[in-house]
């Protein structure tokens, strides 16, 4: 009886044994899981990734007549991690705009943008990367004669991008911009700032444009909540200066205020994860205030 006994006592810690080690990798896998991170609408994410993110806004205002007009800019981002901690990136945009009073509208392409993002992989709570940015004056509505009306449609983009893309419709300068992003992620709470310099330096244009050199800063603060694991809230304040102004812009046309709210959702489609998300926006002062900008964002960010 003793032996049998002991044969039994055996086998309970052998079973024990195994059952924990086959639940240890699953527990394993669950703490080193991320918690879920909130992305932002204006700013960038935080960390290196490889996505592709086509990304639309379209802004409705109107002139000091009272006149309607509206305008479309559709961008594209596509981003692959080369390294653990280091992504490459290129975005290009396309803007249309239907100005008041104008007989048809208007489509402009703007200057491209490549880059590089670094940061340390997610582990814990904090997240940070820095970019450096380099948008190239290839843009339409550049040069010493441009036409009017694609101008026109280039500098109505800027609006209604918030004031927060400048060196993808500064067609005639070629813009350098560093920037850095940290975000505080637990508990399905994204608590996210960013800030960028852009330094754009004219390489044509000259006699249409009389800034050699501009300076221009911007930043932001990102907070997210995720109500059910679909679905998170995003709401963000963004803000642009010019500390080395362009000579046209002067008074209320020196920096510009924001802010963007709305919902998105996440969900995997054949492995991949799809977030896709609707943002309205706002500005606080002129000129987006004075001219009753509303501006509604379609983002859909596709991570592999």
């Amino acid at each position: 009886m003793k032996i049998f006994a002991l044969l039994a006592a055996a086998y309970t810690v052998t079973a024990a044994a195994q059952s924990a080690e086959a639940q240890s990798p699953a527990v394993e896998k669950v703490a080193a899981t991320p918690a879920p991170y909130s992305l932002p609408w204006g700013l960038r994410g935080a960390t290196p990734a490889t996505v592709v993110r086509a990304d639309s806004s379209i802004a409705f205002y109107h002139d000091s007549a009272g006149r309607s007009g509206s305008t479309g800019v559709s961008l594209l981002y596509a981003s692959v991690k080369v390294h653990p901690v280091v992504a490459g990136w290129v975005r290009g945009a396309v803007v249309g705009n239907s100005a008041p009073g104008a007989a048809s509208a208007v489509a402009s392409v703007v200057n491209p943008a490549i880059g590089v993002t670094v940061g340390p992989p997610v582990n814990g709570p904090l997240r940070g990367s820095g970019m450096l940015g380099v948008a190239l004056p290839v843009g339409m509505g550049g040069g010493n004669s441009p036409n009017a009306a694609t101008l026109a449609a280039v500098k109505s983009g800027i609006w209604a991008r918030s004031a927060m893309d400048n060196a993808m419709f500064a067609v005639n300068d070629l813009v350098v911009f560093p920037g850095v992003d940290a975000a505080f992620v637990s508990s399905g709470f994204t608590l996210q700032v960013e800030a960028t310099m852009l330094f754009l330096m004219r390489v044509r244009g000259e006699q249409a444009q009389p800034d050699a050199f501009k300076l221009n800063f911007t930043t932001g603060v990102h907070v997210g909540y995720f109500v059910l694991p679909w679905l998170s809230l995003g709401a963000e304040f963004r803000y642009q200066r010019w500390l080395v102004a362009p000579k046209a812009a002067t008074g209320e046309l020196i920096s510009q205020a924001t802010f963007a709210v709305g919902p998105r959702f996440h969900f995997k489609v054949a492995g991949v994860w799809v977030r896709p998300g609707l943002s309205y926006s706002r500005g606080f002062d002129a000129p987006m205030s004075a001219n009753g900008y509303n501006v509604l964002q379609l983002d859909v960010p596709v991570f592999f």
